[in-house]
């Protein structure tokens, strides 16, 4: 029985050049001159601290810019609140998604029934699993789930016949 499993993977080698890169652009940029402006990563978050607001936000854009290039989808990022950190610094922290959330696997799963396609999805950890009997109803599902409106970026892998 032919089936596919829908993902959300983000290449955590991609984040890490991304964020080399922001690194060496901020030590060359001249409006990071003695700032105390810095990106790092912590397992699957990133933390911004900057100077004040603008610098967040100039970091930010950086981050986004440079993962953009390195093909990383910036919507598997969740950009938590700016609070403020010891000696008058901001700090940010930006969580990166792996997997498919349970409320949007149901939200998945939802769908595909009440598409009426001759396919059937189940939550497998954080992955859905989509079988059917022909092909074509799983090309027609992958069709009908890029068009629904789900911020996470999502894969289809594992394609069997």
């Amino acid at each position: 029985m032919p089936s596919f499993d829908i993902v959300s993977k983000t290449d955590m080698t991609s984040v890490d050049n991304a964020l080399q890169g922001v690194i060496k652009e901020m030590q060359v940029r001249y409006d990071f001159k003695g700032s105390k402006s810095e990106i790092s990563k912590q397992d699957e978050n990133i933390l911004i601290i900057a100077d004040d607001e603008l610098k967040r936000r100039q970091v930010e854009e950086l981050l986004l810019t440079h993962l953009t290039r390195k093909g990383v989808d910036t919507g598997a990022l969740e950009f938590g609140k700016t609070e403020q950190a010891g000696g008058n610094t901001v700090r940010q922290t930006v969580m990166v998604k792996q997997g498919v959330q349970r409320d949007i696997a149901q939200k998945i799963v939802k769908a595909i029934k009440q598409s009426k396609l001759k396919t059937q999805a189940s939550i497998q950890g954080d992955e859905v699993r989509v079988s059917g009997k022909k092909r074509d109803d799983l090309q027609a599902t992958m069709t009908m789930i890029k068009a629904l409106d789900i911020e996470l970026p999502l894969q289809f892998e594992n394609f069997r016949d």
